[in-house]
């Protein structure tokens, strides 16, 4: 297998724009209409999000033992929207179809059979992986909400009970979708540690022109029924001997909430032993009233592991602490030794990782969620405030 054709000529595709994954789109709904029911009905949050994953993972098949977790992970997570090993076939012939009509004289015999193979590897990863999970749990939970409480203008914290139990650890996120706006999954991390009865907080914050956050923010209710997929991400969870480390946490907006989990389940540990690591957590926020859980931190910050810094950007008259909160964080002082636990917008987890790297954190000690997607630069972020979601096939909403 030539995997430098496979990236040479994923690049000559990727660089025509969006002509690629509409006709990507056409020969694939053409070719199945079937599978037309399975993505949303407005296509405009679809755009180039499948063949675009699918491109840049096949284009790199000589790393797969790198990214093996990652796709085996596609493949689980697409049980909940019922993709059987058939549906693969469609995308892949979808996919070939595609370059070969984009790549012209360019699409040999070679490179076509490069192109099967290499797409023939991570469909079958990704069908065993979903197989493998079938056996332990299902494509999705039901779960009902018991609590809505809108914080701001638009920002609202909810409750949610599943109806069998869903395991998670704190730093992990689940795809969730409301029945108002169907096949539209949006990943949010629970900002709390398990707890006995098994309810999931999530904090959702309005998106400019996002169909599923306004709808949370602004008319979910109590007793509605929402879907949620298998806990997904590793990069911001904690095993091991890492849970006895020393901690510096930053998150922008609701990028805090996977950070808030992390904060329930060290303040449980203390409470059982009476210790636990040191943390210090730096939130930051443009106005001081979006410090949604500035109340809960100020009280929290009375347990003697924790140390809390709100930090404002844009209001000149904030007594506290202003300006980036990367900034503030990486100057906070000596950080060697610490791990370091990062979310937020892409542009804020992208500041706030070079400050904290040039501050003397090694690279390693430094985690941001990296799940999402593969792409240019190393892995994509997660981000909490605005969910960007993770390449799905065939739906990615």
């Amino acid at each position: 297998m030539d995997t430098a054709a496979l990236k040479e000529t994923w690049a000559l595709a990727e660089g025509l724009g969006d002509e690629v994954p509409l006709f990507f789109y056409s020969h694939l709904f053409l070719s199945h209409p079937e599978l037309r029911s399975m993505f949303p009905v407005s296509m405009a949050t679809q755009r180039d999000k499948l063949v675009g994953a699918l491109g840049r993972i096949v284009s790199r098949v000589d790393q797969l033992d790198e990214v093996t977790g990652f796709i085996q992970q596609l493949g689980r997570d697409h049980r909940r929207f019922d993709v059987i090993a058939s549906h693969y076939n469609a995308v892949g012939a979808s996919l070939l179809a595609t370059l070969r009509h984009f790549l012209g004289e360019r699409w040999t015999e070679d490179v076509a059979d490069d192109w099967a193979e290499a797409y023939g590897v991570i469909a079958t990863v990704m069908v065993q992986a979903a197989e493998a999970s079938e056996q332990t749990s299902p494509a999705y939970w039901s779960g009902h909400v018991v609590s809505v409480e809108r914080r701001g203008l638009d920002l609202a914290v909810i409750q949610v009970r599943p109806e069998s139990e869903l395991a998670f650890v704190p730093g992990q996120s689940v795809a969730v979708e409301i029945a108002s706006r169907p096949r539209l999954w949006r990943y949010l991390s629970p900002a709390n540690a398990p707890r006995r009865d098994g309810t999931l907080e999530f904090h959702v914050q309005m998106v400019p022109g996002g169909q599923v956050s306004s709808t949370i923010v602004r008319s979910l209710e109590v007793g509605e029924t929402v879907r949620l997929g298998a806990p997904v991400g590793q990069e911001l969870t904690l095993e091991g001997a890492e849970r006895e480390r020393d901690l510096i946490m930053v998150a922008g907006g609701t990028g805090l909430a996977p950070l808030r989990a992390h904060l329930e389940r060290i303040d449980q540990d203390w409470k059982s032993t009476g210790w636990a690591p040191q943390v210090h957590l730096f939130h930051g926020a443009r106005l001081p009233w979006n410090l949604y859980e500035n109340r809960l931190l100020r009280n929290l910050a009375g347990r003697p592991w924790f140390s809390y810094t709100p930090v404002v950007s844009d209001d000149p008259s904030y007594p506290g602490r202003k300006g980036l909160v990367g900034d503030i964080a990486a100057d906070s002082g000596p950080l060697r030794g610490l791990l370091a636990l990062v979310c937020g917008s892409p542009e804020m987890v992208r500041h706030t990782v070079s400050r904290l790297r040039e501050a003397g954190i090694p690279h390693d000690d430094v985690r941001i969620e990296q799940f999402a997607t593969l792409d240019e630069e190393s892995h994509a972020v997660h981000h909490h405030t605005h969910n960007p979601q993770p390449a799905r096939l065939p739906q990615s909403a």
